[in-house]
């Protein structure tokens, strides 16, 4: 039977999980995963092997659970119904852990930041129609973040179809191209009408989730094939351990004459996060000053003296001073994209001779930056860094400045009234109980809360701080902290907006499942980042304010823990009393609605991209990157 999270000490993994490979990137389609695969079948790196044949009193509802127990599944997410009652209680007497969620995009959100935390692939279970709809955004952030999730849904079954079936899901309802077939969503989905599909479904799922990168996938299964029995089929149980994707010879040789050209900077992005060694050890052999993107904090540590900045949306102003200052010849990308959120697609990060951009997706390297030159590097972060550290000669001793680092104001004393709470006395707050006084999972919410907790975070571990910088939904960390809590066996805490609060929480599923997650909501009673951004650009007229909310009243109506922070002086306080606690517990803050976030970025980004001002007499301000 799954099992309901109960503390530490709860069995939640009933096999030690795979080591999975770093990625930023999806595997771009079942037949080049398997192209792939066939490739390396011959060193035995999976061996696929069958079962006795399955008894004829087990399902098909009942085989596919135990497929996914096989391919490392432990985590099931989602909302049920009618339709797929029959998935549902197979997941749920399983050894997969079940959690019902209240809404489908907040299960995807959680399936997403648990593969994160373990490693394994998370399932998302969905009834038909809306159950199905609801999920997409949380599949789509699921799929730009690189993870790996299987959707499981169900569908009206073959006689109901056009009939006007109860929440019908078919054809006559819902587009085929895209949610039912391989696409933009999915890198691999498919309808099961029969039985005797499972063993191909299986074999394909299992060589996916051996591959480096991220992978979604839609099994959608009809109601009434559910409950059909798997006669005379033998299912395959396939070995599911990761295999790296190695570079090769000639891109090493040549990465090594770009890179001792001269001096070098390393670009670290969330793709790396599985090759915070090997960076490190490269940075102090070469002496490369280190920036990283949002999602790549703390991969290499932020307290280094080597570090120069994050850079992008709520990055720092010491990146471009090391930029101007002390430029390098070339940059080493490892696994981020250099989108909009990570370089603002600026000029002013460009090396004079251009990147060595290294990522496990071919089509990465070049694609930000197209008119710079790029020399590309398919390979897994760590396995090139590896190599590149036996033939990459040690930098001789440097007579440069010491490198700039990132800029942290003091924080002026409070006034005689200590309210409302600051957002930088909050961060730095955060910062001593939360990141330096605890091991729990740091996530910030897309908005204002992402742009002050990357500006004032510092971490010095990979793997502590998440946020999304893809899709960037509202709601992604109010919900994903859950995942991160369950999959992790310990505190995670959301660092999140009251917009993001009110449009998609899961704190009575917290509560549920004694899931020991943190909410601190900066309650300003605005979609702030909105309202500051057009205040910034000049654009009048658009009302981005929020009636008060007390989160404290509303979480405590749902049976978890809250206090209300109105002052500075009772922040860490509260801090602290959220960290011991084994509940799920709301922290409301009474921020400051005035203050600034550091997201100037963005709104220059904007302002380039022709947002322009409502008023000809007030053109649109232009923002020095990344401060406002």
């Amino acid at each position: 039977m799954s099992q309901n999270y109960t503390g530490s000490n709860s069995p939640l993994i009933t096999t030690e999980p795979h080591k999975e490979f770093p990625a930023n990137r999806y595997v771009e389609s079942v037949s080049d995963a398997s192209r792939q695969v066939d490739e390396s079948e011959n060193n035995k790196e999976i061996e696929p092997f069958l079962n006795d044949e399955t008894p004829s009193t087990l399902s098909v509802a009942d085989a596919i659970a135990q497929m996914l127990v096989n391919l490392g599944v432990s985590n099931a997410f989602g909302v049920a119904g009618g339709a797929m009652a029959s998935i549902w209680g197979a997941l749920s007497n399983s050894t997969i852990d079940v959690l019902n969620f209240r809404h489908e995009s907040g299960a995807a959100f959680a399936a997403t930041e648990a593969y994160f935390a373990n490693n394994r692939p998370a399932v998302v279970f969905t009834t038909a129609g809306p159950g199905i709809t609801n999920a997409l955004t949380g599949l789509f952030a699921a799929r730009g973040e690189g993870a790996k999730v299987i959707l499981l849904s169900a569908c009206t079954s073959a006689p109901q179809r056009g009939r006007w079936a109860i929440q019908e899901t078919s054809t006559y309802t819902l587009p085929s191209g895209g949610i039912f077939t391989p696409g933009a969503l999915f890198n691999y989905a498919i309808t099961i009408e029969s039985a005797s599909q499972l063993p191909q479904i299986f074999r394909k799922l299992a060589l996916a989730m051996a591959q480096p990168g991220g992978f979604i996938a839609h099994l959608s299964i009809p109601t009434a094939v559910q409950t059909s029995l798997v006669e005379n089929i033998s299912l395959p149980q396939l070995d599911v351990t990761p295999f790296g994707m190695t570079p090769s010879k000639q891109a090493i040789t040549k990465s090594v004459e770009l890179l001792s050209s001269g001096p070098f900077a390393i670009w670290v992005g969330f793709g790396a996060r599985d090759a915070a060694d090997e960076i490190l050890e490269l940075a102090e052999k070469t002496g490369a000053a280190v920036m990283c993107s949002p999602r790549g904090k703390g991969i290499f540590p932020e307290d280094h003296p080597q570090f120069v900045g994050v850079t992008g949306l709520g990055g720092h102003a010491s990146v471009l001073t090391y930029m101007e200052q002390q430029p390098p010849l070339r940059t080493l990308v490892l696994g981020t994209r250099l989108g909009e959120p990570t370089s603002f697609w600026s000029s002013a990060l460009v090396p004079k001779e251009g990147f060595v951009h290294v990522d496990i997706d071919p089509e990465v390297p070049g694609v930000a930056y197209p008119h710079v030159e790029t020399f590309g590097v398919r390979s897994d972060i760590k396995a090139f860094v590896e190599e590149l550290l036996q033939q990459l000669p040690d930098a001789p001793p440097s007579t440069t400045l010491s490198l700039p680092r990132p800029e942290h104001k003091a924080i002026e004393p409070a006034l005689d009234v200590d309210y409302p709470v600051r957002p930088e006395v909050l961060m730095a707050a955060i910062q001593k109980i939360i990141v330096e006084g605890s091991d729990a999972v740091v996530m910030a919410e897309c908005g204002n809360s992402f742009t002050w907790s990357t500006h004032l975070l510092q971490f010095s571990q990979a793997n502590r701080y998440r946020v999304s910088t893809g899709v960037g939904a509202m709601g992604h960390a109010v919900t994903g902290v859950l995942g991160a809590a369950l999959a992790n066996n310990s505190k995670a805490v959301g660092i999140v907006g009251d917009g993001a609060m009110l449009m998609n929480n899961e704190i009575s599923t917290a509560v549920k499942y004694k899931i020991p997650a943190i909410w601190i909501v900066l309650n300003d009673a605005r979609y702030n980042m909105c309202h500051q951004g057009m205040k910034i650009l000049g654009l009048k007229g658009a009302d981005a304010t929020i009636p008060p909310t007390n989160f404290a009243m509303i979480a405590r109506g749902m049976g978890a823990e809250a206090l209300v922070v109105v002052r500075e002086s009772d922040i860490e306080a509260a801090l602290e009393q959220a960290i011991a606690s084994n509940a799920p517990f709301l922290i409301d803050v009474v921020i400051d609605a005035d203050r600034p976030a550091p997201s100037g970025g963005r709104n220059k980004s904007l302002a380039a991209q022709g947002v322009k001002s409502s008023s000809a007499k007030n053109p649109a301000k232009q923002v020095s990157f990344p401060m406002v």
